[in-house]
């Protein structure tokens, strides 16, 4: 019998729990997502193909001094918690919130706090195109290979200069070579097609890149007070100051 039949004995019947409509699109959520089912494989990716960023980010967020105490930081996009942790690590009197849509890359994120002894770090589902923050909440904003597979970069960047304080800031890394940046949903489409009979992941075959020109005209739909664009290496950057 199925784990979730309703038993025939009228002695016996169990009540299967309710859906509402959060758990029913949570479940669809949940079925529709490389992130989830083979999330092994872009922490792997993570870990150990991607270029570890963490001194350019304090480099450009903070080039001479420390975060001031309580400072409140969110990563969109945060995977399993790389960039969120190492920062809290680093600076443990901020205040550091890792986002994601993957209930499975958000585990992996805690499990990564939990063994680092983190108390000013924790973990949060969210999508980076609806952030369920108040306005002017964050000092900091972060975000790292976030545009490569998400849809409506332009709302995102509203949604960054929204909920970021006066004076606040947020730094975006993008790859911009498409081949290297779509080796994580190449494996893990492989690795789905081997796995499963029906695929119907919301994610890309590929990553999308932008040109230079592209990455610049998604800065100025908002009214930044400075934005400084440059590239390095495999990398381009956006850092951003709201007035």
């Amino acid at each position: 019998m199925p784990p979730d039949a309703i038993a025939s004995n009228p002695a016996k019947t169990e009540r299967l729990p309710s859906l509402n409509a959060s758990t029913l699109q949570t479940r669809k959520h949940d079925h529709d997502s490389l992130f989830e089912h083979v999330a092994w494989v872009y922490v792997f990716c993570r870990e150990h193909l991607f270029r570890d960023d963490t001194e350019r980010i304090i480099t450009a967020l903070w080039p001479n001094a420390a975060p001031d105490p309580g400072a409140q930081l969110i990563e969109l996009g945060c995977g399993p918690g790389f960039y969120s942790c190492q920062l809290a690590e680093r600076f443990r009197n901020i205040s550091v919130t890792g986002v994601d849509r993957s209930e499975s890359q958000l585990q992996r994120a805690r499990e990564r706090a939990n063994v680092l002894g983190l108390s000013n770090c924790c973990f949060k589902r969210i999508d980076a195109l609806e952030l369920s923050c108040a306005d002017g909440k964050f000092d900091i904003v972060i975000a790292s290979r976030l545009f490569t597979i998400l849809p409506e970069q332009k709302r995102v960047i509203a949604e960054m200069y929204r909920v970021l304080k006066a004076g606040g800031r947020c730094l975006i890394a993008e790859p911009r070579y498409a081949f290297r940046a779509s080796i994580p949903l190449v494996a893990m489409w492989l690795l789905a097609g081997m796995t499963r009979l029906k695929n119907g992941y919301r994610e890309p075959y590929k990553a999308k890149v932008f040109s230079a020109r592209a990455f610049e005209n998604l800065f100025p739909t908002q009214p930044w007070k400075n934005i400084r664009i440059w590239q390095e290496g495999r990398y381009q950057y956006a850092l951003c100051e709201k007035g």
